[in-house]
């Protein structure tokens, strides 16, 4: 059954498209915006040998951590340019301050204050992004110039302390810029402006991986039914994603009868929508992250480990279990998938505080108390979605991570990124959609008053 906004959008309609002046206008500043990200990703680093650079992180970064943060960055990371990083620190500080807003009962009661309260906290999360982002930065720094040692080339000119100030300065810079550029896309733009400088950066790789893949084609190293199989099965995973990122639980709440103009006792009836996918996409990319670690700790460390020790040869061990495509990866990376999933979920949505909302607007859930009951009733539909959404996710990721691993794509497109892209589309969609809706309102509005000063005449 489909909702009200969802009639509502179907109703619009789309051939006064260009008479909406400023959906047009908030249209052109995002693609302006994302023109100048992607200008941004080619400013390099001061100090680096861009050379140097592309011929080692071909080698070092391949299947590790670093792989997907350089997807998410649009290719910045591997030209170590000014927005390396990209706005994944702005994103992991507000995962932390959400996380501590919902576990520390003074980061709570700040929350609750309203609009001061959300400045406060964004206000922590600006600071928590420049702490991650300087720390990252010189870890950075001082990787680039222990990079190469071994192959006897330099990535870094002129190493020291010098250029690591310079470094950090540099990322911080550009960090902080593209977290100040997401906010000006979501007030001037369409709305979800550091989501869709992600799915920018995604967006921006394909190409190049797709050009890839046909060159492995024409050389003989790649049939071409693998490239069938690889379009064929994204068609099938998006229409998946899809369908149930827009799948949700509604919860009848009804509230108590009230007269109308005409004297009837009439009850109001809305719903509570419970998503089946409330985490996101952060489940994959918190275990993804913590599988990968022990690659890109060796990576780093120039593949330089030594079998002869304990830790090397431990090390060794754990990044041929953890290799994409083995059996161990695949178990550890759905059992991480499954308990990110119900941890996040827990720590975002609070039963009994929705539960008291409902009590206090005098609205309930038929059949069920208000108060405790309706809190233990909500935490039992949530956990059962929950396992759906899980399994979801589960399914959406181990799909390509296989496929990529027994076929030997040359790029990595894994369902994180196809849920980002899709999930980004449909918000962005529904924005859209949010601005055409209000400008007929507006139209129907200005002839309702013109009709009204004719009909007084």
């Amino acid at each position: 059954m489909a909702s009200r906004a969802d009639q509502l959008a179907s109703n619009l309609n789309f051939s006064k498209f260009g008479q909406a002046t400023e959906l047009k206008n908030r249209i052109w500043f995002t693609i302006g915006a994302l023109i100048v990200f992607r200008f941004l990703s080619f400013v390099p680093l001061p100090g680096v040998d861009p050379v140097a650079l592309a011929s080692l992180y071909s080698q070092a970064a391949s299947g590790g951590v670093l792989d997907i943060f350089n997807t998410f960055s649009g290719g910045s990371l591997e030209r170590m340019s000014i927005i390396a990083l990209g706005v994944m620190p702005y994103i992991t500080a507000s995962i932390v301050v959400q996380l501590a807003a919902a576990l520390s009962p003074s980061l709570a009661a700040l929350k609750k204050e309203g609009e001061s309260g959300r400045k406060k906290l964004n206000q922590y999360t600006r600071y928590g992004t420049v702490f991650l982002t300087a720390i990252q930065g010189y870890f950075i720094a001082v990787g680039l110039e222990s990079l190469g040692a071994s192959q006897g080339i330099a990535a870094v000119v002129d190493p020291g302390m010098m250029f690591r100030i310079g470094a950090v300065i540099s990322i911080v810079g550009g960090t902080l810029f593209l977290m100040w550029l997401g906010e000006q896309i979501t007030s001037r733009g369409i709305g979800n402006g550091v989501s869709l400088i992600i799915m920018a950066g995604i967006l921006a790789q394909l190409p190049r991986s797709f050009a890839q893949m046909f060159t492995q084609v024409r050389e003989g190293s790649m049939g071409g039914g693998t490239v069938i199989a690889v379009i064929a099965g994204a068609i099938v995973i998006i229409a998946f994603i899809s369908f149930m990122e827009r799948a949700q639980r509604r919860v009848l709440v009804q509230y108590p009868k009230r007269a109308t103009q005409r004297g009837v006792m009439q009850a109001d009836r809305s719903h509570l929508p419970l998503k089946v996918n409330t985490a996101g996409v952060i489940p994959p990319i918190f275990a993804s992250s913590l599988l990968l670690m022990p690659l890109t700790i060796t990576q780093m460390m120039g593949q330089n480990v030594q079998g002869d020790t304990a830790s090397g040869d431990f090390l060794i061990t754990l990044n041929q279990y953890l290799a994409h495509g083995q059996p161990l990866y695949m178990a550890l990376y759905a059992a991480g998938i499954i308990f990110f999933c119900f941890f996040y979920v827990a720590v975002v949505f609070n039963p009994e505080e929705t539960a008291d909302n409902l009590k206090k607007q005098n609205g309930f859930i038929p059949g069920i108390r208000p108060g405790k009951n309706t809190a233990a009733y909500l935490d039992h539909v949530l956990t059962r979605i929950t396992v759906i959404g899980a399994a979801y996710l589960a399914v959406i990721c181990l799909v390509p991570e296989y496929f990529i691993a027994q076929s030997g794509l040359p790029f990595y497109l894994g369902g994180t990124s196809l849920l980002i892209i899709v999930n980004v589309t449909i918000d962005t969609i529904s924005q859209i959609q949010s601005h055409m809706l209000a400008h007929q309102y507006g139209d129907l509005i200005k002839k309702a008053k013109l009709k009204g000063g004719v009909a007084r005449r």
